[in-house]
């Protein structure tokens, strides 16, 4: 718990990255690492990862060397929902929502900057049940995670999952 995934050596010459945001040492706030981690050990055809950790932004440059198609930013979000549950965020609706957060910047900055150069942005949040110090991540948030991994290889428009 609370080893990160380095961003070297990624390889940025795919069409679609998926950007996680979180700390794995504050509980279901480490779904992001978690599916970063998942990535890294089974990669995905024509995907690669980047861990943003609670510095997403930190990754804008790399992301924008790679021009990808699609970018797909997942995070820990209260989107009042069961703990596990899985949405689409609209980008106009994070400004006005709690977002988790453990990051330097509001993500809704981020998704904009993204959406200048990237013609798909996608934010996928996951129902956190506890996000405090110490505490591991609930099966609930894991199983959530291991939903977006699993849907990541045949990804159309909101890979299946319902908007908030």
């Amino acid at each position: 718990m609370g080893e990160s995934v380095s961003n070297d050596g990624v390889d940025l010459s795919v069409s679609n990255i998926v950007l996680t945001v979180g700390n794995s040492m504050m509980a279901d706030d480490g779904a992001g690492p978690l599916l970063a981690k998942m990535m890294k050990e089974n990669p995905i055809a024509d995907w690669s990862v980047l861990e943003g950790g609670s510095m997403p932004e930190d990754c804008l440059h790399l992301i924008r060397k790679a021009m990808p198609k699609r970018v797909i930013v997942v995070d820990a979000a209260d989107i009042g929902e069961e703990a596990g549950e899985v949405r689409v965020i609209d980008p106009e609706t994070i400004v006005d929502m709690y977002v988790v957060s453990t990051h330097s910047l509001p993500l809704n900055f981020l998704i904009d900057e993204l959406k200048t150069f990237v013609p798909e942005v996608i934010f996928v949040g996951i129902q956190p049940a506890i996000v405090a110090f110490s505490f591991p991540l609930t099966e609930m948030v894991q199983q959530g995670v291991e939903q977006i991994y699993r849907q990541l290889p045949t990804w159309q428009g909101s890979g299946g999952f319902e908007h908030c």
